[in-house]
């Protein structure tokens, strides 16, 4: 989808939601929720291209490609939790949308350590 109707989509989502606070409090929160996974479907599909650039990248590094598969997922969990803590913030819930991004921030962590530890022990056999 090209960026101005995605714009658009986000500029229309903003104002129905705005009129519909004052109205209908919980409407306005779904057409913010439905708009934004509108947005976000709408990009991820865009992104296989990327994915595609990223692998051919790594296969002419050599790299393995359980570290780009977990260097993908960490990216992914990243955008996820972004959007769900924005969600949080947007009924209301900061603390939630903090606890939100703790919990990725954690999830993050548990899947770079085998990463981690495959650099260290290369560092380790390099060293004399």
């Amino acid at each position: 989808m090209h960026i101005l109707q995605l714009v658009g989509i986000g500029l229309t989502a903003t104002a129905l939601a705005a009129v519909l606070r004052q109205q209908a409090q919980p409407f306005a929160m779904l057409v913010g929720m439905l708009a934004g996974v509108v947005l976000l479907l709408a990009v991820v599909d865009n992104f296989a291209g990327v994915v595609r650039s990223i692998s051919d990248l790594a296969n002419a590094a050599k790299v393995d490609h359980a570290f780009l598969e977990t260097v993908l997922k960490i990216i992914g969990i990243a955008y996820i939790v972004e959007f769900a803590a924005q969600i949080a913030r947007d009924a209301g819930e900061g603390a939630l949308a903090g606890k939100i991004e703790l919990a990725g921030k954690v999830g993050i962590v548990v899947l770079a350590v085998p990463i981690m530890t495959d650099v260290v022990q290369s560092l380790v056999h390099l060293l004399p």
